[in-house]
């Protein structure tokens, strides 16, 4: 399913961008989403496993890039929030002796496939540097 995990993400990393010799707090970041800083820090953590960003504990701690912001695409990104788009499935297992509820998930999935390639597509070229630059 959808969630703000990739918005997440990305506002991290845009954030982390803008201020490359810095190391962030998660406070400061979350300050900037008007977000806790607890939700903050699991998207950090998922980006540290990842090995996109570095982080400092202390009075001076925080994070910061890691990575070429050139070399990192909105695509590569994407995957590490998410396997792939899903907008989900009914609850209930559809009647098999409908013509609609026999076939309506495998159609689903196909179109769900789909986007996944569209979105991937689009976001391939795309690098965190260039979408920082827009602002």
């Amino acid at each position: 399913m959808i969630s703000g995990k990739f918005a997440i993400t990305v506002h991290i990393l845009t954030l982390l961008n803008k201020f490359p010799n810095d190391y962030l707090s998660s406070e400061f970041i979350a300050g900037s989403m008007n977000l806790n800083p607890v939700l903050v820090r699991k998207e950090i953590a998922n980006l540290k496993a990842h090995h996109i960003v570095e982080s400092k504990e202390g009075k001076n701690g925080g994070t910061k890039l890691a990575v070429n912001a050139s070399n990192l695409s909105l695509k590569e990104i994407f995957e590490m929030t998410f396997e792939s788009i899903g907008l989900g499935f009914a609850k209930n297992q559809p009647n098999p002796d409908c013509p609609v509820g026999k076939k309506i998930n495998q159609n689903l999935e196909a179109l769900y496939s789909e986007m996944n390639k569209n979105v991937s597509a689009q976001l391939e070229n795309i690098s965190l540097e260039d979408f920082s630059n827009q602002f």
